[in-house]
């Protein structure tokens, strides 16, 4: 059939030219594909070709070249995949404190105002059982674990409280004990974990800190509480046995499951001690002619090798065991004064954030033209803030401090009409306020929003050790609507009585 009487439809004559187009290019780049391939090879050819006869010096050099450009490029696609995906910070352990600079902290802490008193006691009972030369051994574990249990069973003879019940240790004990290698030392027995109100939770874990030798007795597998407790010894570095108490319960295959299980939550390095501390167990007999009788009976301790798990340690060079020792404690410390350091900052920081909200209340009160108190708050809150970057010793620049005040102002615009209906209902509470209300009601709000402001400050002080803007305005957006009624009304109570003193005063002079 001619080509001129072809039928298309109106669309397939519209696509003509755009698929003529796409053939075109098609085959020109088919063709430029071949003339590149030709060229690469007649290169690749005329290059060997030349490389043959070549000294190997320049051959040496040459493939150096190559290796090294292979490399570089390699590493370049490598970084160019990696990049955009986020990339996990190693975690960085800080070292342990050293005794000068726990004490140069301690000097510095005490200067600023921190009560110190508890730390420098911590470090003087250091000195006393370092002048001592004791081994201290300290026994620790939940309520009714069988410590004293275990520690009779070391020391047979020894006169120890031991209640069913749990809880009979309600202080620190602590008993002499030479081992079968002649060697002199302490044992201590700690109150139980975890009692009814958890107040002896802390003595007993500062003294365990305090030891050479840790013994923690628990039966069979650990709880998360125990667990938590075991890593955080275990993460201090200090010396520990885990004594595996009431193995009379377990079958051997039970036994060895349940040490491997030990093993793999807390580690390969800690060793683990099965021990049986004694006590009572009822015995059933049956004579000839079907009578039964049955009696209680002392059953023997098994602590044979929870003594030679110890008496490993003791061999251990006793500087080993000092300087462990001393290095658990400095850390106990540490954090006592890191603590002491937190409590004395958050109370000045309230005591700032309160004396800048009575400052925002009694300027709005003072203002004397429209627009003057905004200035005066506006200074008050970059006051504010840097004050509190000082006592968290943060250092910040004046250009980051305005920036967030600036963001803070789009939030406080947002809810100042809404603060200000608030404060109007909390003020119908005071009978004849008058016409000043405007203005009581706007020192009011400000006092909302520079203690709410201080606080999410401070905050983020503390727990970031930075102004962070994103989480602090989150923080302050949050601050504003906590407790907001209560607060309205002991602010509002302020104004009234600081109005009523002014009006008071004026009439007096009039």
């Amino acid at each position: 059939m001619p080509l001129s009487k072809l039928s298309l439809s109106p669309a397939a004559r519209a696509l003509l030219p755009v698929r003529l187009l796409l053939a075109i290019g098609a085959s020109i780049g088919v063709a430029f594909l071949l003339v590149m391939v030709l060229y690469i090879t007649d290169l690749g050819l005329s290059v060997w070709d030349r490389l043959q006869r070549a000294p190997t010096t320049f051959w040496m050099v040459y493939l150096l070249i190559l290796g090294a450009l292979s490399a570089g490029g390699a590493y370049t696609v490598w970084r160019v995949f990696r990049w955009g995906r986020p990339v996990e910070k190693s975690r960085t352990v800080a070292p342990p404190p050293d005794e000068a600079t726990l004490r140069r902290q301690l000097e510095r802490s005490e200067a600023a105002g921190v009560v110190v008193h508890e730390i420098r006691q911590e470090l003087e009972e250091l000195q006393r059982r370092r002048a001592a030369g004791e081994i201290v051994v300290a026994v620790f574990g939940e309520i009714s674990a069988g410590k004293s249990s275990l520690i009779r069973a070391l020391l047979p003879g020894t006169d120890i409280a031991v209640d069913v019940c749990g809880g009979t240790t309600r202080e620190v004990s602590y008993y002499t004990w030479t081992s079968s290698a002649g060697d002199r030392l302490v044992l201590a027995d700690l109150p139980g974990l975890n009692e009814a109100d958890g107040s002896l939770d802390r003595l007993a874990r500062d003294e365990a800190l305090r030891a050479h030798v840790i013994l923690y007795v628990c039966e069979g597998d650990l709880t998360r509480n125990q667990y938590e407790a075991l890593r955080t010894l275990v993460d201090l570095g200090s010396p520990l046995i885990v004594a595996l108490n009431k193995i009379d319960r377990l079958a051997e295959h039970e036994l060895a499951l349940v040490r491997a299980r030990l093993a793999e939550r807390i580690g390969e390095q800690v060793e683990v001690a099965p021990v049986q501390c004694g006590g009572v167990e009822e015995v059933t007999r049956i004579y000839h002619d079907g009578r039964e009788e049955t009696s209680l009976r002392e059953r023997k301790p098994e602590v044979e090798e929870l003594r030679g798990a110890l008496q490993r340690y003791l061999d251990t060079d006793p500087q080993v065991l000092d300087a462990l020792r001393d290095t658990a404690v400095f850390v106990l410390a540490q954090q006592k004064l890191d603590s002491a350091v937190a409590e004395h900052r958050r109370a000045k920081a309230d005591a700032i954030i309160q004396s800048y909200s009575r400052k925002a209340v009694f300027g709005a009160l003072a203002a004397v033209s429209p627009g003057t108190d905004v200035l005066i708050q506006g200074y008050l809150g970059f006051n504010l803030i840097k004050e509190l970057c000082g006592l968290y010793e943060v250092p910040a620049r004046e250009m980051d401090m305005q920036r967030f005040l600036d963001l803070a102002g789009n939030q406080i615009r947002r809810n100042f009409n809404l603060l200000l209906a608030l404060v109007g209902n909390v003020f119908k509470a005071f009978p004849g306020v008058g016409t000043v209300v405007g203005g009581m009601m706007h020192a009011v709000v400000y006092g909302l929003i520079f203690e709410s402001l201080g606080k999410a400050v401070a905050r983020s002080l503390e727990s970031r050790g930075d102004l962070v803007s994103g989480p602090a305005l989150r923080m302050f957006e949050d601050n504003l609507s906590e407790d907001l009624e209560a607060r309205a009304r002991r602010l509002a109570q302020l104004v009234w009585t600081r109005q009523r003193e002014g009006t008071s005063a004026s009439a007096g002079t009039d």
